[in-house]
């Protein structure tokens, strides 16, 4: 038997054989399988970020409607009622930015741009319109934090709307009418 007739004859052996096939089909499977997996853990979380960060909101909007934090009280006051009732956000002081203005009854106009966070690259971060208003005005608030995603690389992280940290953001609005005092 010629070197060639041995090579052909081990070569066609070795494709009839069936040892290994499930292997085969693993290793195809699992980059797939763990994408996926690892894609609804990012969306799922960063769903709970989100929910969390709408609940804080809405429990420091209650104490500014009834008047439970002051006549005026301000943003770092507001943040930190905020800051005490939000979960899953432990740089939450250095991560938010509020802002909150009051709505014209005339035009009704609240927030006419897109959210501004706070920019991680830099240690200059403009202050926002805060203005509380008065009885019976209405007020609209927002708050933006900066999260980084879990894992950047799965076909999710990577549909995110980074900014020039890495992080993405998320942003919660409410409106509120402040109660009679």
């Amino acid at each position: 038997m010629t070197a060639v007739r041995r090579l052909s004859s081990r070569l066609r052996r070795f494709a009839q054989a069936e040892q290994g096939s499930v292997t085969l089909d693993f290793v195809l499977m699992l980059p797939l399988v763990l994408t996926i997996l690892l894609a609804s853990f990012e969306a799922g979380y960063s769903m709970l970020r989100l929910v969390m960060l709408e609940r804080a909101l809405d429990i420091t909007v209650r104490d500014l409607r009834v008047g439970a934090m002051g006549t005026s009280p301000t943003h770092d006051q507001v943040r930190d009622r905020f800051c005490d009732e939000v979960m899953l956000m432990p740089a939450c002081r250095s991560e938010l930015k509020l802002e909150m203005r009051l709505i014209n009854r005339a035009n009704w106009t609240g927030f006419t741009t897109s959210p501004t966070c706070i920019d991680r690259t830099t240690n200059i971060n403009p202050a926002l319109s805060f203005t509380q208003g008065g009885t019976n005005d209405i007020v609209t608030i927002r708050a933006c934090a900066v999260f980084d995603p879990f894992f950047p690389t799965t076909r999710f992280g990577l549909r995110l709307d980074l900014d020039a940290s890495g992080g993405y953001q998320l942003a919660a609005n409410s409106t509120f009418v402040n109660e009679p005092r």
